[in-house]
């Protein structure tokens, strides 16, 4: 299966770009200098001081070697995560990636192989729009640090609500460091100062932000850098 952006864009119409999204993200993802300057492989590493790679590959692992059936990632991502995740894509399979903003898929499709099973889709994450038990899993890369309380919310339930009973969904994101983490001063002004919303995950964690019909479901937690990352694991 080819990419199919054309189409997906066409139906349903375009979403529209959120204010929060134009207002606080404009630099880092909504004006084509900030994809010029951020898509690079190393600065993305850099970012996270040298831990994209354990990320990236602790994501996959998670999500499996093979990836049969209908995965979703919401949201596109600096670096190779997405080229990555569509080489364990099994035959017959297919990788939707939904993004509001349409410079964002763009920026994804030339880093895909032509023939990658990827469909990009134009969709706003909070209102997916797809019918519940789409998927067989679905991905959140470094997606729920970005959006207000709100939209958090919603962005986990439409993740929750288009993924099959028994699928899985994967987050990594930030977490909160031990309290002697050498770079927790420091993060915490980079946070506070360019990304408003992430130090709800050092306050919270993502549990308290799922929907009731999966309230209580265990979730596997692993986290990394000294607590600064986390990943999880929920069956739905």
């Amino acid at each position: 299966m080819g990419q199919m952006m054309e189409l997906a864009v066409a139906d349903p119409p375009l979403a529209a770009i959120p204010e929060y999204l134009q207002k606080t993200y404009w630099w880092a993802y909504v004006h084509p200098n900030a994809v010029r300057f951020f898509e690079r492989q190393w600065l993305v590493n850099a970012i996270l001081w040298g831990n994209f790679a354990k990320l990236r590959d602790a994501a996959l692992a998670e999500l499996g070697d093979t990836l049969p059936g209908r995965t979703l990632q919401i949201a596109c991502v600096y670096g190779d995560f997405t080229p990555r995740l569509a080489e364990r894509v099994a035959p017959g399979g297919s990788l939707d990636v939904v993004d509001v903003l349409p410079i964002q898929l763009a920026n994804l499709r030339r880093k895909l192989a032509p023939d990658a099973p990827v469909n990009l889709i134009q969709r706003n994450g909070a209102d997916l729009g797809f019918a519940e038990g789409t998927y067989d899993r679905l991905v959140l890369f470094f997606l729920l640090h970005e959006v207000p309380l709100e939209v958090r919310r919603r962005v986990l339930s439409e993740a929750m609500r288009v993924v099959k009973p028994g699928g899985q969904v994967v987050i990594v994101d930030y977490h909160r460091p031990s309290r002697w983490h050498p770079l927790r001063t420091l993060m915490r002004f980079v946070l506070k100062t360019l990304e408003p919303f992430a130090l709800d995950l050092w306050r919270h964690e993502v549990a308290e932000w799922l929907p009731p019909s999966v309230a209580g479901r265990p979730i596997a937690k692993e986290t990394y850098c000294g607590g600064l990352y986390q990943k999880l694991s929920i069956i739905v």
